[in-house]
């Protein structure tokens, strides 16, 4: 069992416990959530590298927490007591290392009316603050701070405040997103005024011009990354489970849409490892993906739900979220470039197949084990054992244990600088040394790449610079088309960044998120290069340097 150095450092800095190894490791999960039936299948499953569970499960599998969930979402209502309830809720779910997502877009606006008294409404954002300062508080896990989504309606009156909120660098403990309706997108086509809705007694507030809320988004997002844009009518229009009600938020990244209370296990299939002999092993991917649908499954039973609301809300729908990482690397070692209509064509017949798989074995296990107690009402009309199967997560920390490239992101950089758990770790992509020659044109190829990140400058054939594309090289468009290509596939959502240059103009980014729209995500999500102080990713030695 080999790990890079930097998947090594992040698995001793976070998941093996004391004295243990990564086989250890390996070993509890497998016995905690196989038992003895399956113990063996499900540590070849995940020693291989061939899939991996979301971290909590890593982390808190065999142990005396026990709760292997990574994604909650949980109510806030526009009470004192119920607002703080979910506080308290959200430290103890930090606190098993879950991330919470949260809609705010019930509280009554900042100035209005509470008990009779006008004015003394504090509004949604200045209660996010209380959030995100006790998230700073409990580290999530004892291993990792804890992270949340705050969404607030497009609608609310204090729309402007929170759109513009992490502007000077608050709520780090928080990534935003604006949850968009139709009626919005009609005004903004129409250029047509858009009201805004007090959430108290559902009166008009006051209107704004739809289009200048559009521009203010998108111009916050080229100084922050945020907000990000959920379009929440499209995820309700796709909700498996409509008779439940509309779904409102979403974990921290996004890619998973959750009811109040509501908690689902993520897991990942390693695609770098499904190309053999320089194509797509579909038997071995079926076989993986039938696998992990399994292992998540598992997971839900054997887990120690932090509140029994959360038990009973999860085991009522049983959703689980299979999804890729190493997508990147795959293409390229297909010999694929990112950026073709080749590379899209790919993604949807891949997640066509993973989808057809989990869907299968789903139903499967439905027929054997009883389907969701939730499906009457669904929009399924026989067995299926979970309401959901599918998610693309963004396998952050995953990949890098895996040894391959995040989620459906293209390669960021071939070279880059990386902070984990506040040590900064030189990261070279071993493609670099295996794909590309030694030198071109007189020049160290490696040398090259590990100052800018980047094989642009190397005198390289046409194919092999398309091949070796980094994000920023990589048009908005075609990000945005490729996430919607898998989104095609996915019953949950995708979580996926679309990684602009330092230029990115706001006028660009607003057209990444009508594009987005287009196309039937169901959020966006956009990075300009440097618009953060604190960017986890940097490129290329020299960059490193600047970057202090």
């Amino acid at each position: 069992m080999e790990f890079s150095p930097q998947g090594r450092l992040l698995l001793e800095r976070r998941y093996l416990l004391p004295g243990e190894r990564p086989h250890d490791l390996f070993s509890r999960v497998a016995d905690a959530v196989g038992g003895p039936a399956r113990s063996r299948e499900f540590f070849s499953l995940v020693s291989s590298l061939l899939f991996l569970p979301n971290s909590p499960t890593l982390m808190n599998a065999g142990t005396a927490s026990g709760q292997l969930s990574a994604c909650f979402v949980l109510p806030v209502e526009d009470t004192l007591e119920e607002i703080f309830a979910s506080l308290a809720h959200m430290a103890l779910i930090h606190r098993s290392g879950g991330g919470t997502g949260f809609s705010f877009s019930r509280l009554r606006p900042r100035g209005d009316v509470v008990n009779g008294a006008v004015g003394a409404a504090s509004g949604p954002v200045s209660f996010m603050r209380v959030f995100d300062a006790a998230t700073e508080a409990v580290r999530q896990g004892g291993r990792r701070r804890g992270a949340n989504m705050g969404v607030l309606a497009a609608s609310h009156p204090d729309i402007e405040e929170f759109v513009t909120c992490k502007q000077a660098g608050g709520f780090p403990n928080f990534n935003i997103s604006v949850g968009i309706d139709e009626r919005f997108l009609r005004c903004l086509e129409k250029g047509a005024e858009y009201d805004l809705i007090n959430p108290r007694d559902g009166s008009v507030s006051r209107s704004i011009d739809a289009r200048s809320l559009w521009r203010l988004i998108a111009a916050s997002a080229r100084i922050s990354g945020e907000p990000g844009v959920l379009f929440l009518d499209e995820i309700n229009r796709r909700n498996t489970t409509p008779h439940l009600g509309a779904i409102e938020a979403t974990n921290p990244c996004g890619e998973q849409p959750l009811y109040p209370y509501e908690s689902c296990n993520l897991g990942s299939v390693n695609l770098a490892r499904c190309i053999r002999q320089h194509d797509l092993d579909e038997d071995l991917l079926a076989t993986v993906v039938r696998c992990g649908v399994d292992f998540l499954d598992a997971v839900i039973d054997v887990n120690r739900f932090p509140l029994p609301e959360i038990r009973a809300r999860t085991l009522a729908t049983r959703k689980i979220g299979l999804g890729v990482m190493g997508f990147s690397e795959a293409l390229i070692r297909l010999g694929i470039p990112y950026e073709s209509e080749e590379a899209i064509r790919f993604a949807g017949s891949l997640m066509g197949q993973v989808q057809a798989a989990a869907r299968e074995r789903s139903e499967e296990l439905g027929a054997q084990k009883g389907s969701f107690p939730a499906i009457e009402g669904s929009v399924f009309s026989g067995d299926m054992r979970n309401a959901t199967v599918t998610t693309i997560a963004p396998t952050g920390s995953l990949h890098l244990i895996a040894g391959t490239t995040s989620g459906i992101e293209p390669v960021f950089s071939f070279a880059y600088d990386r902070t984990i758990d506040g040590q900064p770790v030189s990261i070279e992509s071993d493609l670099v040394r295996e794909l590309l020659p030694e030198t071109a044109g007189g020049r160290d190829v490696a040398e090259h790449v590990r100052r800018y990140g980047t094989v642009v400058g190397l005198p390289l054939d046409a194919h092999t610079r398309d091949l070796f594309k980094t994000a920023i090289e990589i048009a908005p468009d075609h990000h945005v088309r490729m996430q919607a290509a898998f989104q095609k596939h996915v019953d949950n959502a995708v979580s996926k960044t679309v990684n602009l240059p330092e230029s990115a103009t706001v006028d660009e980014i607003a057209r990444v998120f009508s594009l987005a729209r287009d196309l039937g995500c169901k959020g966006i999500t956009v990075y300009r290069y440097r618009s953060r102080p604190d960017q986890i990713l940097s490129l290329g030695c020299d960059v490193c340097r600047i970057d202090g």
